[in-house]
């Protein structure tokens, strides 16, 4: 079985070296890109398991690579990155990134985050198989085997993060889900604690999926506990 294909797109070269070495060193197969363009072509050309995307790029804004890749494809993109506000990782996950890594790093949380995006992976592909084809909840519709949303008849545009919690809602109507529960899930123990990640996640998929409703909500939010998905 061939080891995972993860795409280092960075253009400062003591940096992707050291992510390169430590890809190597854990058996990673990598290829890398110094800049946007050379990103895209290579995600093109290879189709990556993962992409290691960082935003300060010399041609190419790392935010529009996202919504390039997101165009086509919903390979996991991990944001590294030195930009650290807040609303640089609004805009990324906005975008469609699935996790976010502040610079400086430890390779050891670099690994972390591979890990739990790949197990992730294979349990999204292995539950498939388990779950009802289709989930209709009022004008909500998830075709499970298609891996599509929609609303009405309007396909929406998620990204992987918003879909796996909008399946994990869904396959959980009317219980409440506490935000341990859902970190845990969709991230793994490491992000147990991190309820404003969740939260950045939650609003965008709610903007979503709500947008064009102004009585049906289908998600409700319990206060310091966590979230539910309404029967509509």
């Amino acid at each position: 079985m061939n080891k995972p294909l993860v795409l280092v797109v960075e253009d400062d070269v003591a940096v992707r070296n050291l992510i390169s070495t430590t890809l190597e060193t854990h058996d990673y197969r990598f290829h890398t890109a110094p800049t946007g363009q050379a990103a895209i072509l290579e995600a093109v050309s290879y189709n990556p398991d993962v992409v290691l995307l960082d935003l300060g790029l010399p041609d190419i804004d790392g935010i529009d690579i996202i919504r390039r890749i997101r165009s086509w494809s919903q390979m996991p993109i991990i944001v590294i990155s030195a930009r650290s506000e807040d609303t640089d990782k609004i805009d990324a996950l906005d975008a469609g990134a699935d996790d976010y890594l502040t610079k400086p790093f430890s390779v050891e949380e670099l690994l972390a985050r591979l890990r739990v995006t790949f197990r992730r992976l294979n349990y999204s592909a292995s539950a498939t198989g388990s779950e009802k084809v289709v989930y209709t909840n009022g004008e909500l519709k998830i075709d499970y085997a298609a891996g599509c949303v929609f609303m009405g008849d309007a396909e929406l545009h998620l990204t992987p993060i918003e879909y796996k919690l909008l399946c994990l809602l869904a396959k959980n109507t009317g219980k409440v889900l506490t935000h341990t529960f859902i970190t845990r899930e969709i991230w793994g123990s490491a992000w147990e604690n991190n309820v404003a990640s969740l939260r950045v996640f939650m609003a965008t998929l709610r903007k979503k999926i709500e947008s064009n409703t102004t009585t049906q909500k289908y998600i409700q939010t319990h206060v310091g506990v966590g979230y539910r998905m309404l029967r509509v």
